[in-house]
C-alpha cells in the first residue's frame, strides 16, 4: 500500500512537472495564431481566429528582410554537418583513447572531461579572435570567403564545443564493448580501420542516435554563437538569428517573434520524440558502463 502511494505521488509530480514545461510552448502555440494587438492585450486568451497562424506562417515565410527560407536551409547545412562530425570524430577519437591503456591517453580524456565544465561565455570573445587569427594566417580574410562569417567558422567552433560531452559519452558506452570482437576481426585480416567502421561502430548505435540527438537539439536552437561568427545581417544565418531580426529597435511584431519561433521548434520537438528512447538509453549505457 505505501508503495502504490509513493508510485502515485511520483506520477502525480511527473505530470505536474510536464504541465510546467509545456506552459511556454502553450504560450507559444497559442498567440502564434493571433495578431501582435491581441497578444500585447490579453497573451493568456484563446484565438479568435485560428486561421490567423497560416497568414503569420505566410509573412514569415515571405518577408525580404528575415530570409526565412534560406536561414532555414543554412541551419540544416550547419546542424547536419556539424553533428555528422562530431559523430564522426568523436566515436574514432574515445574508441582510440579507450584501446590505448597509457597515462598519456587518460591525461587527454581528462583534459575533455575537465572541458565540459568551462562555460562558454569564458571562452567565446578568444574562441572569435582565434578565428580571425585563422583568417589573417590562411590569407581568407582578403578574399570573398570569408571563414568568419562562413559554413566552415561556425562548423568548426560547433566541433570543437561539441567534442567534449560527444567523446564523454561514447568513452563510457565503448569500455562496455568486448575487446574480443576486435581481436578476432584484427585475426580475420581486418584493419583497424575496417575493424572500427565495420564492427565497433554499427554497435555504438544507440548512443550515437543520443549524441546526435544531444548535439542537434543545442546546434538547432543556438543563438549566442552564430551571433558571434556570423554576425546579424549576414547573407548566411541560422533560424534563431533569424527570429531575432523580427525584433526591432521599436518595434516588435510579436504575431510574426512567436510564430517563426514555432516553426524553429517544431523540427527538433519531432525528431525528439521520434527518439526519445534511445537517448535515454545510450545516457545510461554511456554512464554506467565498463
Amino acid at each position: 500500500m505505501v508503495v502504490q502511494r509513493k508510485s502515485f505521488l511520483l506520477e502525480l509530480l511527473a505530470i505536474v512537472w510536464f504541465l510546467v514545461y509545456m506552459i511556454p510552448f502553450a504560450i507559444v502555440l497559442i498567440n502564434s495564431s493571433k495578431p501582435t494587438l491581441s497578444i500585447i492585450m490579453d497573451p493568456l486568451s484563446f484565438p479568435e481566429n485560428p486561421a490567423q497562424l497560416f497568414a503569420n506562417i505566410q509573412t514569415v515565410l515571405t518577408n525580404p528582410n528575415v530570409r526565412y527560407p534560406s536561414s532555414f536551409m543554412s541551419s540544416v547545412i550547419i546542424t547536419v554537418v556539424s553533428v555528422g562530425l562530431l559523430l564522426l570524430i568523436s566515436s574514432m577519437a574515445a574508441w582510440v583513447l579507450v584501446r590505448t591503456k597509457t597515462k598519456l591517453s587518460s591525461a587527454i580524456f581528462m583534459m575533455f572531461v575537465a572541458a565540459i565544465v568551462i562555460p562558454f561565455q569564458a571562452v567565446m570573445f578568444p574562441l572569435v579572435s582565434w578565428l580571425h587569427t585563422i583568417e589573417v594566417a590562411t590569407g581568407l580574410i582578403n578574399t570573398s570567403f570569408r571563414l568568419l562569417q562562413n559554413y566552415p567558422g561556425i562548423i568548426l567552433a560547433y566541433l570543437g564545443f561539441g567534442s567534449s560531452m560527444s567523446i564523454f559519452l561514447f568513452h563510457g558506452f565503448i569500455k562496455g564493448v568486448p575487446l574480443e570482437l576486435e581481436e578476432a576481426a584484427t585475426i580475420d585480416g581486418c584493419s583497424k580501420p575496417a575493424t572500427f567502421f565495420l564492427i565497433i561502430f554499427p554497435i555504438l548505435k544507440p548512443i550515437t542516435i543520443t549524441v546526435m540527438i544531444l548535439n542537434g537539439i543545442w546546434i538547432w536552437n543556438d543563438f549566442l554563437l552564430p551571433l558571434l561568427i556570423l554576425g546579424a545581417g549576414n547573407q548566411v544565418q541560422t533560424l534563431p538569428l533569424a527570429v531575432a531580426s523580427f525584433v526591432g529597435s521599436f518595434v516588435r511584431r510579436w504575431d510574426l517573434i512567436l510564430t517563426s519561433t514555432l516553426m524553429a521548434m517544431l523540427p527538433a520537438i519531432i525528431i525528439f520524440l521520434f527518439l526519445q528512447k534511445y537517448i535515454i538509453k545510450g545516457m545510461v549505457d554511456g554512464s554506467v558502463k565498463g
